[in-house]
């Protein structure tokens, strides 16, 4: 599959999760067709085009995969934040209350990658 199939399947994913729920980057890849991918799917959002709600996407531990030398992290918690996402006083998301569960998926729990 031709990177920018894969990237136009991610974005796809990405603009499914509802406002004020997470999913992973496992999930997502998952949901693009290409599970055990989910570093693609970070590139692709890092790449990502304007109006993609890239700030839903966080890691498999809950919390933001934070860019070195970047203020993107603080960003993404004020947006998640003022979508109603809860972090927690370690900097973390309740993966069971704030993850996007979406109906016959196999994305469950904190450990998908």
């Amino acid at each position: 599959m031709a990177k920018s199939d894969a990237y136009q399947r991610i974005y796809a994913a990405v603009r499914r999760i509802p406002r004020g729920k997470v999913a992973t980057y496992g999930q997502i890849a998952e949901l693009a067709g290409l599970e055990g991918h989910a570093r693609q799917a970070g590139y692709a959002l890092h790449a990502a085009p304007p109006g993609l709600p890239w700030h839903r996407v966080i890691n498999s531990q809950g919390r933001i995969s934070a860019r070195a030398g970047s203020d993107w992290g603080e960003l993404q918690r004020l947006l998640l934040e003022a979508e109603g996402v809860e972090f927690d006083s370690d900097g973390g998301v309740d993966l069971t209350r704030f993850r996007w569960k979406v109906r016959g998926s196999r994305s469950k729990g904190k450990g998908n990658k």
